[in-house]
């Protein structure tokens, strides 16, 4: 269970470390570039943390995953990104399948 927690929390970090890449502006703006750092080391430390319970393709899946859609909502959210209703099918389609995933992976 804590290896599903490790690997939550990585996938937030990853949307935390992909918002502060739109802000970093090519790393010239320091803030955003350290955010973008610290948040992405976290993010990976997390990963490796989680593969002590979890095997490798199903972390890195679902680690990428909660990446694209929390980006992809956030972006919907916050940065005026299209909601069309093909975009919305496929990001719960995705929501879907790393929930599957977790449930696969619960046996």
């Amino acid at each position: 269970m804590i290896a599903w927690a490790y690997l939550l929390t990585a996938g937030i970090c990853e949307i935390l470390a992909t918002t502060a890449f739109r802000y970093a502006e090519g790393f010239t703006k320091l803030g955003p570039t350290l955010a973008f750092g610290t948040a992405g080391i976290a993010s990976l430390f997390l990963l490796q943390l989680s593969l002590s319970g979890i095997p490798l393709g199903t972390a890195y899946a679902v680690w990428t995953g909660i990446g694209a859609a929390g980006t992809a909502i956030l972006g919907i959210l916050y940065f005026n990104e299209p909601t069309t209703t093909t975009r919305l099918f496929f990001l719960v389609l995705l929501i879907g399948s790393i929930l599957g995933l977790k449930l696969a992976s619960s046996n």
